[in-house]
């Protein structure tokens, strides 16, 4: 009987630490310390007279509408993402652009949207950012990267000069679940290093670069 009570406990125990491991390796990583985006973000360039902006008001836990612009000219576009200031990060050249880069709470996916100002105010928008904010993303001040699944974009903030590296070919990503696929980076103005999953198997990829 005293065989048969050890059993059954230590078969419990295996269950709950079974589902306890299986809980913890499919969550996914949260870049928010709370569940609702309660403050606005407003980002200026106080240096420039003409005190170009950009700003995200937050409604109902999550952002709602994105204004850029400066002195007497403004656009805006619906913007529902949710963000932790923490993790948001904005950078202004002049008021030749804005360049904002973000991960998202819901599953820290990166994003960047460099914005044009004047009256034919425009945005492009990249939701395939590899952003330093992620601590396995080891990426230099004053770079951008991104992928398009083949190669590795960088990008040098103030300049556009660009370089890259490629996989060789297409790789399948899931960008809400990133790591995945690329599991880290280490990307300076000089070189470009990566471990990524390639038909099942983890490789490394380096490469010496040149922005330009």
């Amino acid at each position: 009987m005293q065989l048969r009570t050890i059993f059954i406990t230590l078969l419990i125990f295996v269950i709950i630490l079974s589902c306890s491991n299986k809980k913890s390796s499919s969550t996914k990583t949260s870049f928010c310390d709370t569940a609702c985006m309660k403050d606005s973000l407003k980002f200026t360039e106080e240096t420039n007279k003409l005190k170009p902006y950009v700003y995200i008001s937050a409604q109902n836990c999550k952002g709602d509408t994105l204004t850029w612009g400066y002195s007497g000219q403004n656009k805006n576009i619906a913007f529902n993402y949710r963000l932790n200031k923490d993790y948001t990060r904005c950078f202004f050249k002049d008021t030749a652009f804005a360049l904002l880069v973000f991960n998202t709470c819901e599953n820290g996916r990166g994003y960047f949207i460099r914005f044009s100002f004047g009256k034919k105010a425009s945005f492009t928008k990249s939701t395939s950012a590899i952003n330093n904010f992620d601590p396995k993303f080891s990426v230099a001040d004053g770079l951008l990267a991104y992928t398009d699944m083949g190669n590795i974009f960088v990008e040098e903030i103030n300049t556009r000069k660009q370089a890259i590296m490629t996989f060789g070919q297409q790789l399948d990503f899931d960008f809400d679940a990133i790591h995945e696929t690329l599991d880290s980076v280490n990307i300076t103005p000089e070189r470009v290093w990566a471990k990524a999953k390639v038909n099942g198997e983890w490789k490394t990829f380096e490469k010496n670069i040149t922005l330009q």
